[in-house]
């Protein structure tokens, strides 16, 4: 798989792309006020460069480094019975907005779930964050879901 246009090329993510996308992945924390700690910006890129863990990632690649990822994961589906995939994460940098990269990244993820079983895709965003919006209107499906969350501890 190797989308590609004149600026960019979409890959899957290699072992050497870490600091970039460390890079990438703190401004999208800061994007969505949240602070991602060494820990978490470790155990992520552990499980990206883990070939059987069920997240897997691609990312734009340009001229001078990357543009942009998406992290994608496998899971079964208790509505169809079948395969099911959410985009957990998708960013791109400011200079890389309006220029086809996001649209490219969630090409590649459609391509490869329909490869390996199809079923249905789905993510969220911000409900402040028009602008993804309105890029995803124009690619699914909005649905009436609401979605609640709830930190759980971990017990001793």
């Amino acid at each position: 798989m190797n989308n590609s246009s004149p600026d960019f090329q979409i890959r899957p993510i290699a072992q050497g792309d870490r600091e970039q996308w460390e890079i990438l992945f703190l401004a999208y924390g800061v994007f969505y006020e949240t602070d991602f700690s060494p820990d978490v910006l470790d155990g992520v890129w552990k499980w990206l460069m883990n070939p059987s863990h069920p997240i897997k990632a691609w990312v734009a690649s340009g001229d001078h480094g990357l543009l942009g990822f998406a992290h994608l994961r496998f899971h079964d589906d208790t509505f169809t019975a079948g395969p099911a995939w959410f985009l957990d994460d998708l960013f791109t940098s400011p200079q890389a907005r309006g220029k086809g990269v996001a649209t490219a990244l969630i090409t590649a993820l459609q391509d490869h779930a329909a490869r390996h079983g199809g079923g249905t895709l789905r993510w969220i965003t911000g409900a402040e964050n028009t602008t993804a919006q309105s890029l995803y209107d124009s690619l699914a499906t909005r649905t009436s879901w609401v979605m609640y969350e709830q930190e759980i501890d971990e017990s001793s």
